[in-house]
């Protein structure tokens, strides 16, 4: 079968190769695999994935043949896979802890968009209550982004996004967002939560902003860049403030159901900014490093 697997070369991050066919084990379903979603950490950071594996987290399908346990999903169900090592090829062996039901009325494309975006946003917005809360979202464009500014609205909270560019603001209202800004300097708020995608710089520059009891979770550094915090910038009084770091990658399922669930509602939309064939996934990462993508990309399997 084929798959797009990691490659190390000047071609890369990613080529298309011929790979064995998948054997599930007791407790994993066979899943056909309709729809790939890409995530700019897995394809910028390749050299941390061994040449030639399976590439990809993120995707959804069709069940061809239910876990041999019984648990897990029946055959013929549509399933999104989120944060499922090896998702990128046309069959894949998956663990029933890593499977959510898409329900009718929900386009399995978007099921695929939601993964390691999508549930990172919700388990970090989970972790404390943001009813009247002000949360600030950085790199609120991206595919995380997109998902947290919905999210913490639904939440209850008080939204501001901050984006790079004014060209990246659009449509961050619309999902719920408050306020849109591109430099930190324009919110005038302190923010009992912040989520960040970016790192460098504007990380420093949002523990400043941080309120007592205030948490900064990171998520990403997509800046590239090194933070360093002003002299005295660590110490305070009042109520500690915190630095939360973030790499969660335990099974997704009720995160899956639970994001599925409200898109069915109308409560969520995938931020899919770009949709093509699988065979176009050169062109797709360019757009991707590029920058030129609003929210997720993803790839149809053909």
């Amino acid at each position: 079968m084929r798959a797009l697997v990691v490659d190390h070369g000047e071609a890369g991050p990613v080529r298309f190769s011929d790979v064995d066919e998948p054997v599930p084990s007791n407790d994993e379903a066979l899943v056909e695999i309709r729809h790939i979603g890409l995530n700019y950490g897995e394809l910028n950071y390749v050299d941390q994935w061994p040449a030639g594996a399976v590439h990809g987290h993120d995707a959804s399908g069709v069940v061809l043949r239910a876990a041999a346990d019984g648990s897990g999903p029946a055959e013929g169900t549509r399933v999104a896979l989120g944060i499922t090592p090896h998702a990128w090829a046309e069959r894949v062996a998956v663990g029933s802890a890593s499977l959510g039901v898409v329900p009718e009325g929900v386009d399995l494309a978007d099921g695929a968009a939601l993964g390691i975006a999508g549930v990172t946003a919700l388990r970090v917005l989970r972790t404390r209550s943001l009813l009247a809360r002000d949360v600030l979202i950085t790199g609120a464009s991206g595919g995380v982004g997109h998902f947290a500014v919905q999210l913490a609205a639904l939440a209850g909270a008080r939204v501001t996004a901050l984006v790079g560019s004014p060209e990246r603001a659009a449509g961050l209202s619309d999902l719920g967002a408050d306020q849109v800004v591109t430099d930190l300097a324009e919110t005038g708020r302190r923010f009992d939560l912040v989520l960040d995608t970016v790192g460098g710089p504007l990380l420093a520059g949002a523990w400043s902003s941080l309120a007592e009891g205030g948490t900064l979770h990171l998520v990403g550094y997509s800046s590239g860049q090194d933070t360093t915090f002003p002299s005295g910038a660590l110490f305070g009084f009042g109520e500690p403030r915190s630095i939360a770091t973030y790499g969660d990658m335990t099974p997704s399922s009720a995160e899956l159901t639970d994001l599925l669930g409200l898109m069915a509602a109308g409560r969520l939309v995938a931020p899919i900014g770009m949709r093509r064939g699988w065979r176009d996934v050169d062109d797709a990462v360019r757009a991707l490093f590029a920058r030129k993508v609003h929210g997720k990309i993803v790839l149809d399997v053909l």
